[in-house]
């Protein structure tokens, strides 16, 4: 089965739907008009972009070229869940703390992922470790960037009643354990409502981009399978990670609350 090339007139097409969509948002003053055109705009000179990179990096594979896409991905991950957040930790802080959990959970995930389980070799084949970091990385900011943000409002309103906690002698782990886990559970709400659909509600994107390329759907299902297990393990890791590094950010060394760390 071959695949059913796109003209430039296919995506044309596609496109003139967003702008009829952000024609609808302007006569109706939803405000998002502009955000869906430049959005639109960035998606097709991105990924446009990254096709000419990617088809460069598989002509000449080699391990420095993996490693570089793959830094500059995470960094880009790393400065979305700090701009995603309302007030996020000063300095260096509100963009490690991310970039950090992520690099930990994503990259670590999707070389257990090569080297056992898809077992290619070297394992630092473009052609599946780009993609496969870029899957975990992408879902594994969601989950990051929604469970630092939680963390960070509930302490924000919470304030008094944390600082009674601790008032009352419970260290700053006790005091922010009830608010750390429903942070947690928030960045993992995206990823398990993936998992509960998968099949039913939805067809994921790599099973239906393994399927519109000619492989057998029941190859395609265990790719699938396996892709959105590693997701969810990286998105756990890395939600668990952020979500503890922001919350000791949060206290000094005598256990205080130290609200003067966020920006804002």
């Amino acid at each position: 089965m071959s695949v059913i090339a796109l003209t430039p007139l296919d995506l044309a097409i596609a496109a003139s739907l967003v702008l009829v969509l952000a024609l609808i948002s302007w006569r109706t003053r939803l405000g998002i008009g502009r955000q869906l055109v430049i959005g639109a705009l960035r998606t097709a000179v991105q990924l446009s972009l990254l096709g000419l990179v990617l088809k460069f990096i598989f002509d000449n594979e080699a391990w420095w070229w993996t490693t570089l896409v793959a830094s500059i991905m995470l960094l880009a991950a790393g400065r979305e869940v700090m701009a995603r957040q309302k007030r996020p930790l000063r300095g260096w802080w509100g963009f490690g703390v991310g970039t950090t959990s992520m690099m930990v959970s994503s990259f670590g995930v999707t070389f257990l992922g090569l080297r056992t389980m898809i077992g290619v070799e070297p394992w630092y084949d473009p052609q599946y470790a780009i993609p496969l970091l870029g899957m975990l990385l992408g879902n594994t900011m969601t989950g990051v960037a929604l469970g630092v943000d939680r963390l960070l409002q509930s302490v924000i309103r919470e304030k008094e009643t944390i600082e009674q906690r601790l008032l009352l002698g419970q260290d700053r782990t006790e005091a922010l354990l009830a608010l750390s886990r429903e942070a947690i559970r928030a960045g993992l709400i995206p990823i398990v409502n993936a998992m509960a659909a998968a099949g039913l509600v939805s067809l994921p994107g790599m099973m239906t981009g393994q399927i519109l390329a000619g492989s057998p759907p029941t190859e395609a299902v265990k790719y699938q399978i396996l892709i959105m297990f590693l997701i969810a393990a990286g998105t756990g890791l890395g939600v668990i990670c952020s979500v503890r590094l922001t919350a000791r950010r949060l206290f000094d060394e005598r256990h205080r609350l130290r609200l003067d760390r966020l920006a804002g």
